[in-house]
């Protein structure tokens, strides 16, 4: 392989490139609970935009229009948490609420599942599954809710599927990469929790 061919192949996939930096980045920071998450995560979100439309993968696309409102909303009650905690503290789901989640989960995915197969998106059933339950997710990680990494790694598992038959291969590595980030994720806002916890009950 030359420079020439190289040069060639960034010119070709620049803006998938971008999107994974930008992607791994955002998740990166999420794991460690760091506020800086959201503003990188909106610059992933327009990247990846462009490229899912290309794709033909439209929920996905439309993911990220919706994703866009969901994130600022994400910024401003990490930050609220942050001014009256002093950090950003993570919290369980209740299970009634996760059974919920996971209900209006699979009934937006089949709304948009229907819409997407009348518009000839490609894999529209798979896609607009995970387009809602990516939603889900990311409502409970702007929530700081520590289910929200066990559904991410479910979703990230199957995307990788989805991402390798439309040939999105830098992609598919992507969310191989955010299976292992999101596992991280669990390990360590199960930590975090459990610090405060203990830390609650200690003697003033």
């Amino acid at each position: 392989m030359n420079w020439t061919t190289i040069l060639n192949y960034f010119a070709a996939n620049g803006l998938e490139i971008f999107g994974v930096v930008t992607a791994v980045w955002s998740i990166w920071l999420t794991v460690k609970r760091k506020m800086s998450c959201w503003p990188i995560s909106i610059v992933s979100c327009i990247a990846y935009l462009v490229i899912f439309y290309r794709a033909g993968l439209f929920s996905n696309a439309l993911l990220q229009v919706g994703g866009l409102p969901l994130t600022f909303y994400g910024w401003w009650h990490w930050a609220r948490g942050v001014r009256e905690e002093g950090e950003v503290r993570v919290v369980p789901l209740p299970i009634p609420d996760m059974l919920v989640g996971i209900a209006m989960g699979a009934a937006g995915g089949l709304a948009l599942g229907a819409y997407m197969k009348h518009v000839h998106a490609a894999l529209p059933w798979l896609d607009a599954q995970l387009t809602s339950y990516s939603v889900l997710g990311g409502w409970w990680q702007a929530r700081k809710n520590i289910a929200s990494w066990w559904l991410w790694i479910v979703v990230n598992i199957v995307s990788i599927g989805e991402f390798l038959y439309q040939h999105l291969m830098l992609t598919a590595l992507l969310y191989a990469g955010l299976v292992v980030l999101s596992v991280l994720g669990l390990r360590d806002w199960r930590r975090a929790a459990a610090s405060h916890a203990q830390a609650s009950l200690a003697p003033v």
